[in-house]
């Protein structure tokens, strides 16, 4: 592994670290919200990340933003890698931080290699990212805590489905680019797929 150089950010509202490396690696952002991100915890998050640079074409021009967010004993470890035209992202929450890094990197390798063939049939095409802004806050049992505004940008269903899965979701909110129309494709318990359709 490269050496790895770190700058702290912001240190009055949340710990945010970022890597500049010496050779082909991917760039890492690191943030740990309400917790101190040790150099230990991110050297761990460094050398599981690593596993999937095998996956990607020109990893240093790749970013991994990481968020490390403790509630309680809870810890959540949430890992999003936005690529040229698909975003990969896993969100884990354990007792022990290493636990969840562990099933988060887990989870990615096998959304990639799940979807392998249906990346590299679709690399080529339209980029079908989005722009996701979380806002959260603190709230009370059976109130909305969670708001996400999507920027919704026009796909097929393939193209919707393989971003869900890559994503981790059961469902996800797309354009039908042969109506113009929003859309909803979901998973089904029978292990298929649906979708919604608008008027």
């Amino acid at each position: 592994m490269g050496s790895f150089l770190y700058n702290f950010i912001a240190p009055k509202k949340k710990n945010c670290y970022t890597t500049s490396k010496e050779s082909d690696k991917m760039n890492i952002i690191i943030r740990g919200d309400k917790v101190e991100v040790t150099d230990a915890m991110k050297s761990y998050i460094e050398e599981k990340l690593a596993r999937l640079e095998k996956y990607l074409e020109n990893s240093s021009e790749v970013r991994a933003n990481v968020v490390v967010r403790v509630r309680g004993k809870r810890q959540t470890v949430e890992i999003t890698i936005p690529l040229k035209n698909f975003i990969v992202r896993s969100e884990e929450t354990w007792d022990d931080f290493y636990a969840a890094v562990d099933k988060a990197i887990d989870v990615m390798e096998r959304q990639i290699r799940k979807n392998k063939t249906r990346m590299k049939a679709k690399r080529d095409k339209t980029m079908i990212d989005f722009t996701m802004v979380d806002i959260e806050e603190e709230g009370e049992p059976d109130k909305i805590i969670k708001r996400k505004t999507i920027e919704v940008k026009p796909m097929d269903e393939e193209e919707a489905i393989l971003q869900m899965e890559l994503i981790g979701h059961q469902f996800y909110m797309f354009k039908d680019s042969e109506t113009g129309k929003p859309a909803v494709v979901y998973k089904r318990k029978d292990g298929g797929y649906g979708i919604i359709e608008s008027e």
